[in-house]
Order: structure tokens, then sequence, then C-alpha cells
């Protein structure tokens, strides 16, 4: 037992021990990064994938997955292609083409904004909210489901989105801080 005033037997590490400790913690993210990384590039594929699957089966061919998530994203939103951007709705590079081929084929909705005269305000036609609604029913078959056969709760979606918000911070100050 200490005594008041009595240092505790503390034995400060060295710089090398500090950087052995520091690389054997790199060697052991490095593998669970990396693996994070694919994971997250492979969902999104595979998410495009459930989604071109479930128009498959209704025998729509009429819009492509990317396509069919924007509109859902912009929903009953009324906004810019930057606003999509900036909400974190933006799917892929093509973001523009997609938008002008979904108001060419009459799912979007397009006026120039009364305050800016340049931005262009889009929102959902009434086809463009049948493909919304089928996204939003996919999501809710999904939900349903995926704690019974996925094994996949509250408590384990809770720390998933914990962690990938973290991720896509960390993303976002290496290029706003060029760290």
């Amino acid at each position: 037992m200490m005594r008041a005033g009595q240092a505790a037997n503390v034995v400060p590490f060295t710089d090398a021990e500090e950087t052995r400790a520091d690389d054997v913690r790199r060697d052991e993210l490095r593998p669970l990064y990396r693996e994070a990384v694919t994971l997250v590039e492979r969902l999104h594929r595979r998410l495009l994938d459930v989604v071109k699957d479930e128009f498959d089966r209704r025998g729509r061919d009429d819009v492509n997955a990317v396509q069919a998530l924007l509109l859902f994203n912009i929903g009953d939103s009324e906004l810019t292609a930057g606003e999509l951007r900036t909400r974190g709705y933006y799917l892929g590079a093509n973001v523009s083409y997609n938008l002008k081929k979904l108001v060419e084929m009459g799912y979007l909705d397009h006026r120039r904004s009364r305050i800016d005269r340049r931005a262009v305000r889009i929102k959902l036609t009434e086809k463009g909210e049948e493909v919304r609604a089928v996204v939003e029913g996919l999501h809710l078959k999904h939900i349903a489901t995926i704690e019974q056969i996925g094994g996949i709760g509250p408590g384990e979606f809770q720390m998933l989105n914990k962690a990938l918000n973290r991720l896509e911070r960390f993303w976002t100050d290496q290029i706003l801080y060029r760290l």
C-alpha cells in the first residue's frame, strides 16, 4: 500500500520502446484498415446490385441503380446538384450526367432558382416518386428481416454507424486539413 507522498514505481518507456509499441500498433491496424476500405467499396457495389436486382424482379430497366438511389435520396426535397453533394447524396462521378438523364426521362423536374438564376433546383416528378417508393419498399423489407436473417440488430448498427461516421470524418479531415 502506498502512503501519501510516495511515488509509485513507474518506469517510463524509453524512446525505443515507444517506437516499437507504435510499430506493433500500426502492424495491428494495417490489415484491419485495409479490410475496412475494401468492405466499404464492396458494400457500395453490393448495394447497387441489390437495387438493380429489385428493379429486375419488377421488370423495370428504365433507370439504373445509381439513378434509383439518387431519386431515393432526393426524396421530398427540392435542391440543387451542389446540395446533393453536401448532403452526402452524391453517388458516383457522373451526378450531372445522371441528373440530366433523369430530367430527360421525366423522373425529375428542374427550374432555375428565383434567388440565384445560375442554380437549377430539382425535385421528383410523379414518375420519380414511383422509383423512390420502390427503393423505400426495399429498405422496409430489409429492416423487417435483417435482424432475424442477417443477425444485425440495433446495437451492431449503432457501433457500425459510429465507426463509419468516424472514418468519414477522418477522411474528410485528410482532405480539408491536408493531413
